[in-house]
């Protein structure tokens, strides 16, 4: 087997067997075949697609080609949440203990962010003491004791995607449905839960900017995750504006206890409520038959844990068992403070029409709480606190936001950054629906 052949049948829009494509997968990964063969593959197949028995081959062999985890020592149905990306998005922090608060088994191996859009494990890095490197077997002994984990992916998870993405990263091959489904999927499979709940992020903020698209890769991502034996459900959900009011990692923790609290920014508190009503369904935590009834059902038992302090109680425990200190949801000043704090006010009194969310993530990045090269240090205590969302009313004379950083340098060209990614108009605006569309 030739990759050249490889190359040229996908080139003209051909099929690639199973065969074929453990052939390249695995010869990559090896260092077998070389980087420029593999990037001729790469633009074939993001010019001519993959159908979906090609896209589901390519994700478990992909899968495969590291450590897979057994959580088959772990009683009942494990449940994993997955976010393809957006700018302030902390759902994570509340799903996971409310769903292990309604006796749910949530094993989650989060990732670091990059860019404009933070990563979980950054935001729970913020958490003095807290520690995200877990082995296997801690890994599963906590979900067995508290029924929640999150820790950072293991270093031997699908290395072949690894080296992949970096590839496709610099080859402009990154925009293909197929690879982006595949390269999902196959480290949620390698994290071995029985169920996968996808928010599928869409608008100005996400990866996928239109709603179709952000369409087309859930459903791939869903027959790819059925067709592998797992139950696998997506929201589409909105990305046009930062989820909830905070950008920034500790401060996006401090977010999250709100809701955990009952008293969280309603948007926010509207998509995790969502999201947990549908891993509920899809975990068969309710013997309720009629689809109404089980909804229903859903968010009675999320409001009642919350109301009871029950999941922000699973919280500090998830907090401890990995050895942080969770003094800070009572007393926000333990975690760290930054050194400057400047109000941004806009040059204009109107309605807030519109607004460039992954400029606002860059914003936040550059005051600290990003990288932009993945050794970047990032700094726990920056971000942004917004105050006003899409279809509200903005004086020029009330605080638009609040900026956080140690690098009081770059404090002018961030709050210029941050109005110029807010259209402020004269017309009343429409607020936007955060849940877009459940499938």
């Amino acid at each position: 087997m030739r990759m050249y052949d490889i190359i040229d049948k996908k080139k003209r829009g051909e099929a690639l067997t199973d065969e074929e494509i453990e052939f390249f997968v695995k010869g990559f990964t090896e260092g077998e075949i070389p980087d420029y063969q593999v990037s001729a593959l790469l633009m074939a197949i993001c010019l001519k697609g993959m159908n979906e028995e090609e896209t589901t081959k390519l994700t478990m062999t992909m899968m495969e080609s590291g450590d897979v985890m057994d959580l088959s020592d772990i009683p009942g149905l494990k449940l994993d949440k997955h976010s393809t990306g957006g700018i302030g998005d902390k759902t994570t922090l509340v799903v996971e203990p409310v769903m292990a608060a309604l006796g749910g088994k949530v094993a989650k191996m989060s990732g670091r962010g990059l860019g404009a859009t933070g990563g979980t494990i950054d935001k729970l890095d913020s958490i003095p003491g807290f520690s995200s490197e877990l082995t296997e077997e801690a890994f599963i002994n906590q979900v067995k004791e508290i029924g929640m984990v999150d820790a950072a992916q293991t270093k031997n998870l699908v290395p072949a995607d690894k080296k992949l993405y970096s590839l496709r990263d610099v080859t402009a091959t990154v925009d293909s449905i197929s690879l982006i489904a595949s390269s999902i999927m196959s480290k949620k499979l390698a994290s071995g839960a029985d169920v996968i709940l996808l928010d599928v992020k869409c608008g100005s903020g996400a990866f996928m900017r239109e709603y179709e698209s952000a369409e087309m890769l859930a459903e791939t991502m869903i027959k790819i995750g059925n067709n592998c034996g797992r139950r696998t459900a997506a929201l589409i959900t909105d990305m046009d504006q930062p989820l909830g009011h905070a950008v920034g990692n500790s401060l996006e923790v401090l977010e999250a206890v709100e809701v955990l609290k009952g008293c969280g920014e309603e948007r926010l508190t509207e998509i995790c409520r969502e999201l947990c009503a549908y891993l509920y369904i899809m975990s068969d935590i309710s013997d309720e038959a009629d689809e109404d009834k089980r909804w229903n059902e859903a968010y009675k038992a999320i409001d009642e844990v919350i109301a009871s302090g029950k999941a922000l109680d699973k919280f500090r425990q998830f907090v401890k068992a990995q050895g942080g200190d969770d003094s800070f949801v009572d007393d926000p000043s333990k975690l760290k403070q930054p050194l400057y704090k400047r109000d941004v006010y806009m040059d204009k009194d109107g309605y807030l029409e519109s607004c460039d969310a992954t400029k606002v993530g860059m914003v936040s990045c550059i005051l600290g709480a990003g990288r932009v090269r993945k050794e970047d240090s990032i700094d726990s205590s920056a971000g942004i606190i917004i105050n006003k969302k899409l279809g509200d009313r903005i004086s020029k004379d009330e605080v638009f936001a609040t900026l956080y950083t140690d690098k009081e340098d770059i404090l002018d060209q961030a709050e210029a950054d941050l109005i110029a990614a807010y259209n402020v108009s004269d017309n009343e605006a429409e607020a936007r629906p955060v849940v877009i569309k459940r499938i």
